[in-house]
């Protein structure tokens, strides 16, 4: 293990001497970006919506009596339950009702924290674009639209793990190319009654505007924050999610952790990192301060300390491209 002093290695140098073949993203890669990712959590943000546009009374005591806060679960058993009523000849009115009011509270969740896609730089999706192609396999546990609108952005060399009608199928996941895998889901992601996978075809602004609009029987495939054994109940329920956190549990060669804190609520992260015994773990800190950069250290190191096998090296995180300080993104003053 290093030594743990105040000392951070210029991204370039660390890279050059002992480079990454995979890259593991968290909230802090997002924050760097768009401050207003650092809400805490999701589920509040909907209940601070207000009474017309947050969730309901009703919508939140079924948060509660399935004891969660994902809006995932909550949605597909709503939709169960819709559909064995149908077959049942049974009235759905209310469970119909608790579903949109659910979708409505979550689309006004979610566009009151998003970056907005008329605030993005085309240079900045450039930049973003350029920086994940210095790996094979990017995997990030946000689930945000900054990935997906950078590689869209100019596709080529990027591995397509979705077929030609936007559908994943375990079976075929060997395209070549450079594999972006959302270990949480996306707003771009949609899970359908049977547990598979589809991406939406929508681009750019109507990514983010129609993320919760879809057909009957599909809901929004992401994992928002919660409890680690909550996320890896729902990751269990989706083949996507599912084969993604495998290959993570797979990565045996250099991994760079940026913005992933790996705290509590991710614990199903970290197990699949010390499951992997990567050669070496290149690892991002924020130098705010001495004591913090040591701090930060040590909670890595109390983390990979029963992985002898892998080496730990830490990085200025705003030495690395997707940490430069000219990438963030200043919002109107209204949203800030």
């Amino acid at each position: 293990m290093p030594t743990l002093d105040a000392h951070l290695a210029a991204w370039p140098d660390l890279n050059q001497r002992h480079p990454c073949t995979a890259l593991l993203l968290g909230n802090g890669a997002s924050r760097a970006l768009w401050k207003p990712f650092g809400y805490f959590s999701l589920y509040e943000q909907a209940q601070r919506a207000g009474r017309k546009k947050g969730l309901a009374i009703s919508d939140q005591a079924l948060f509660k009596s399935l004891g969660t806060e994902l809006f995932e679960p909550v949605l597909s058993t709503l939709n169960h339950t819709v559909r064995a009523n149908a077959a049942l000849a049974i009235n759905s009115t209310a469970p119909l009702n608790r579903y949109y009011s659910i979708k409505e509270g979550l689309i006004h969740a979610i566009r009151a924290v998003h970056l907005p896609w008329a605030l993005v730089p085309a240079a900045t999706l450039t930049s973003i674009n350029q920086a994940l192609r210095e790996y094979r396999s990017v995997y990030t546990s946000n689930y945000d639209l900054i990935l997906p609108w950078a590689i869209r952005h100019d596709p080529q060399g990027f591995a397509s793990l979705f077929d030609e009608e936007g559908f994943f199928d375990v079976r075929r996941t060997s395209s070549e190319g450079i594999r972006v895998l959302h270990l949480h889901g996306g707003l771009h992601l949609l899970k359908l009654p049977d547990g598979s996978t589809r991406q939406r075809s929508a681009d750019s602004a109507e990514l983010l505007e129609g993320f919760a609009v879809n057909i009957p029987g599909e809901v929004p495939l992401f994992v928002n924050e919660e409890r680690s054994d909550e996320k890896m109940r729902a990751i269990r329920h989706s083949d996507y999610l599912a084969w993604g956190l495998g290959q993570l549990a797979q990565e045996k060669q250099g991994l760079c952790l940026f913005g992933q804190h790996l705290d509590g609520s991710d614990k199903h992260l970290l197990e699949a990192i010390v499951q992997a015994q990567p050669s070496h773990l290149s690892i991002a800190v924020r130098p705010l301060s001495e004591a913090s950069v040591l701090n930060q250290k040590q909670h890595f190191v109390d983390r990979f300390g029963n992985m002898p096998g892998t080496q730990l090296y830490f990085f200025d995180a705003t030495t690395h491209p997707l940490g430069m300080e000219e990438l963030a993104i200043e919002g109107p003053s209204a949203v800030r």
